[in-house]
């Protein structure tokens, strides 16, 4: 299977756990992706995963951004790790 079904095929789990029903129109069957450009979410590495990824955290009152950030780096053992935005509550 190539990158392009494999992508479509990962929309479409997504689609159908989010309860959406839609049609994909494909231009070309033919048509290729180069594995240099990319991978399908779910066939990344966990060290692929940790190097690339974004945690999505919804931080309670309490500890600052910078503690957080620092927990983060510290539980997955990270060199570098920062927040974008900021994680104070209101």
């Amino acid at each position: 299977m190539d990158v392009t079904s494999k992508g479509i095929e990962f929309i479409q789990k997504l689609d159908e756990f989010a309860g959406i029903k839609r049609k994909f129109i494909v231009r070309r069957e033919d048509a290729s992706t180069s594995e240099d450009y990319g991978k399908i979410p779910y066939e990344r590495s966990i060290k692929e995963l940790l190097r690339f990824g974004i945690i999505n955290l919804d931080k309670p009152p309490g500890p600052t951004s910078h503690e957080v950030v620092a927990w983060i780096k510290k539980l997955l053992n990270l060199r570098r790790a920062g927040h974008g935005g900021t994680l104070e509550p209101l």
